[in-house]
């Protein structure tokens, strides 16, 4: 079994199983003794659908290892929404977690995602037009952008009422011109403040020396948001959300403390993504049963393709390479079929050539590339976990057949990971 913390991330663009794949690692079945989830990127738009014990949850803010009784850690590379993590809370109470905002922990540091960013968002999206970038319309790029050249509020300054009102006035000025004439609004803004004084008094918010005290009690699971493919540097421009979604905030943090991680890539079978942007090996033909990807206002529509082991060994190649792979969906029948090349203007390719990080301009080269790429597919044999090994030179670990923890199985392999 795995000896070392664990950092899970999703290849693609999102929607593959990290959720119930960290709810599969913190379960009593897994044997892996797990002290804390830490969330090391994303936001309130992340949702991850785990089922277990004849329960479902899509878990957003919550580390998936809730219904496990394990606690979370909302490191300060998240963007943390007060107003959806309540009511998050209350949905995990109905559903038999006692008291969810006792597992919760809150670095102060993390930035504070407020009703202000979520309707700028909205309005900005809508302004777009037919040149929609795909947003979930959370606020997440407007908090993110908004922190790169202001005093942007963070959580801990919930602890401190007139600082946060000060910021807030100053937020709400910001954004004024954009919000106004879209019909976008939110509450008053010392309605606001009384609802994050009431949040701060309801959750611990901590300093950054609880992380290292999580790990000194045990094993932790970093559970990533959205997919490498829609990371803020390396996915594909302007499709992508403001996130740093590869490992890179995790290996941080480990090293600070003197650790190391094992890097868990999970995958479908297939590909997905939601709303605009490239999916080369998209395929309208499909049909398969998606009870929990709908199609959503701001993102757009829930697309489906054959298998891209080009794109998944472009997202393995970006994340500085992965220890294993945990291969879900494997009972969704009606595609065996994978892209081995792209037919393009210049010739068939198959491979993508990672650019600097943080080059902007080469990540809009590729979407250019992959927009008017035809992908040139095989089939795959039957048993398709020795050949993905092969093809992507990364052991397949852990395999799912279906949406449940017993769905899921450890492979030979999960006995050398690391």
């Amino acid at each position: 079994m795995f000896r070392s913390h664990i950092v899970v991330v999703d290849l693609g663009f999102g929607d593959a199983g990290k959720g119930a794949t960290v709810d599969w690692l913190c379960s009593v079945a897994a044997g892996l003794e797990v002290s804390a989830v830490v969330r090391f990127n994303g936001g309130a738009q992340a949702a991850h659908n785990v089922i277990a014990d004849g329960r479902h949850h899509t878990f957003a803010q919550f580390g998936s290892g809730t219904f496990s009784g394990v606690p979370t850690l909302l490191s300060q590379h998240v963007l943390v929404e007060p107003i959806a993590l309540a009511g998050e809370a209350r949905q995990l109470a109905a559903l038999g977690v006692p008291d969810p905002l006792a597992l919760l922990h809150i670095d102060g540091r993390a930035l504070l995602t407020t009703p202000i960013h979520i309707a700028a968002n909205r309005a900005r999206e809508d302004a777009r037009g037919s040149s929609r970038h795909g947003s979930c319309g959370r606020g997440i790029g407007e908090t993110a952008s908004y922190a790169l050249t202001h005093d942007a509020p963070t959580v801990s300054d919930c602890l401190r009422p007139k600082v946060l009102r000060d910021k807030l006035q100053v937020l709400a000025a910001h954004y004024g011109a954009l919000i106004a004439p879209s019909g976008h609004r939110y509450e008053p803004i010392d309605t606001l403040v009384e609802m994050y004084r009431e949040f701060a008094a309801a959750v611990r918010i901590v300093g950054g020396d609880q992380f290292a005290r999580f790990a000194r009690r045990g094993r932790l699971i970093f559970e990533g948001a959205q997919g490498v493919l829609l990371d803020e540097w390396r996915g594909f421009h302007p499709h992508t959300t403001w996130s740093t979604v590869e490992p890179r905030n995790a290996r941080t943090m480990l090293s600070e403390i003197g650790a190391a991680g094992y890097v868990l890539g999970v995958t479908r079978t297939y590909m997905t993504r939601h709303g605009a942007g490239p999916l080369p090996t998209e395929d309208r033909a499909l049909d398969f049963p998606e009870p929990h990807n709908a199609t959503g206002r701001y993102q757009g529509e829930f697309r489906l393709g054959h298998l891209d082991p080009i794109l998944l060994r472009y997202a393995i190649a970006v994340s500085g390479g992965i220890d294993g792979l945990a291969l879900t969906h494997l009972d969704t029948p009606g595609t065996r079929y994978a892209a081995t090349g792209y037919a393009t203007d210049n010739g068939v390719i198959d491979n993508l050539e990672p650019g600097a990080w943080q080059d902007l301009a080469y990540q809009q080269h590729l979407t250019d590339l992959l927009s008017t790429a035809h992908p040139v597919l095989t089939e795959m044999p039957a048993d398709v976990v020795p050949w993905l090994t092969q093809t992507l030179d990364t052991p397949v670990v852990l395999t799912s057949n279906g949406p449940t923890r017993t769905h899921r199985t450890p492979t030979a392999a999960t006995s050398a990971a690391a």
